[in-house]
């Protein structure tokens, strides 16, 4: 089978190449899985170009995300069947050579999860890390609901920080989905479009000397949950329209401006910061998010595409180099790799 790896840290287009590799057999408690799409994330290029630490294994393949057909399941293996249309995450977390940017690969049962009916394979491989990272932030909040459903977030506002990113358009969704009123934020005029189409009431550029009362003229109460990108830049946005007892969930610190926490403000809003990093999150809260992420799929709020504010770059297997460099650039919208025919 074809398959993209790298052995070394560094550029894409340096250490990425295409090689030919056997098929593995699942054991125990795993699936194979023929890829139909891979989906491409941040998480993705970091670990490429040694941002976490350590030395890659011989023949790491890129990708956490994915979509495709199950092929073969292992002994002890429950609930799928080969045949069956899936979504996967996290495939290359603590399996190097598990990656999803081949044409097979063997994970574990619990990191594969069903496609419903009507989702195609752009939307399975666009999910996984945003939607769960997304989902994980809307359930952190002290008085907020633990799991997501209709009317679960209704009576609460909702301020999505990078309203124009995967995660951020996956909160909007998810919110939305769940009851909440949802205002976005954005960096220009020219990004506003996004996470309107996705979904969003209300959007504001934070770059707007008044951006807080606009936000606030929206949530006059102040803001029950933020969901944030950009921590060091917006602390200041956010601690202005938090309410009383409000939660701000920190997925990432985008442009590295220094996070530094205002003690004095924090603790007359008696506020909670959540840090949300799916690697620790725990299979079990992952499982719950897959599920209710499911269910939101088969009721229609979660599509992808120009229309619905995450617009889609197609890239082929041996373009995969070009596909992590899209992603790393910055490219608005999600990036995506075409493996094989559906």
């Amino acid at each position: 089978m074809k398959a993209v790896v790298h052995d070394q840290h560094g550029p894409a287009e340096s250490v990425l190449r295409l090689v030919d590799r056997e098929i593995s057999e699942p054991a125990a408690g795993e699936v194979r899985v023929r890829v139909v799409v891979s989906g491409v994330n941040p998480t993705d290029w970091k670990a490429r170009t040694g941002m976490y630490g350590g030395e890659p294994a011989a023949e790491s393949v890129p990708n956490q995300d994915g979509a495709g057909v199950v092929d073969a399941v292992g002994p002890e293996v429950e609930g799928l069947a080969v045949g069956d249309r899936v979504w996967l995450s996290l495939a290359a977390y603590e399996r190097p050579g598990s990656g999803t940017a081949q044409e097979y690969t063997v994970v574990p049962v619990n990191r594969v999860f069903p496609l419903p009916e009507g989702a195609d394979f752009d939307l399975g491989a666009s999910i996984g890390i945003p939607a769960i990272t997304a989902y994980r932030a809307l359930t952190v909040a002290e008085d907020g609901p633990d799991r997501l459903a209709p009317g679960a977030l209704e009576g609460k506002v909702v301020l999505v920080a990078g309203g124009a990113g995967a995660v951020g358009h996956a909160a909007i969704q998810l919110a939305r989905w769940a009851g909440a009123t949802v205002i976005a934020t954005v960096s220009s005029e020219a990004k506003a479009a996004y996470p309107t189409a996705a979904g969003a009431q209300y959007v504001v550029n934070y770059r707007d000397a008044d951006a807080a009362e606009q936000i606030r003229s929206h949530a006059p109460d102040g803001v029950d949950i933020v969901v944030e990108v950009a921590a060091g830049a917006n602390n200041a946005l956010d601690l202005a329209v938090l309410r009383t007892r409000g939660t701000i969930a920190i997925y990432a610190n985008n442009g590295d401006q220094p996070f530094e926490v205002d003690v004095r403000a924090n603790m007359g809003l008696n506020s909670r910061y959540q840090f949300v990093l799916l690697y620790s999150m725990g299979w079990p809260l992952i499982t719950a998010a897959a599920e209710d992420i499911n269910a939101a799929i088969a009721a229609g709020a979660l599509p992808v595409g120009e229309a619905a504010g995450l617009p889609l770059h197609h890239f082929s297997l041996d373009q995969t180099a070009d596909a992590h460099q899209a992603v790393e650039s910055g490219t608005t919208g999600k990036v995506l790799i075409t493996i094989s025919e559906a």
